[in-house]
């Protein structure tokens, strides 16, 4: 990864967090939520995909709609974010590997 990547993928980091800053304080606080939790348990390739900025497009739709945030998501926060991650590979699944002397998915 050279120095033009690094600039590249902050200034699209930095557009990404304009957008979530845009948003209503009550889809911003559960975006930052989920955000936290994904970033805790969340799939190995979080960072290289597009699953934060799909999470921000479909809370911009949600506010053009005018539903509240709950109202896409439900009330468990955890939950919506298991969903999304459930066919990925996570942290949990490297480190079970590890410690197990598997290679490969860990059943998912």
């Amino acid at each position: 990864m050279g120095i033009q990547d690094i600039i590249e993928g902050k200034k699209q980091w930095r557009a990404h967090l304009a957008r979530v800053k845009a948003l209503p304080p009550d889809y911003r606080i559960v975006y930052q939520e989920m955000q936290k939790y994904l970033f805790k348990v969340g799939p190995v390739d979080l960072t290289e995909g597009n699953l934060l900025s799909g999470v921000v497009d479909f809370f911009e739709e949600g506010v053009a709609e005018g539903k509240g945030v709950l109202e896409l998501i439900g009330e468990d926060v955890a939950a919506f974010c298991d969903d999304l991650v459930k066919d990925s590979r996570t942290y949990a699944d490297s480190y079970q590997e590890s410690i197990s002397g598997e290679s490969g998915t860990a059943g998912k």
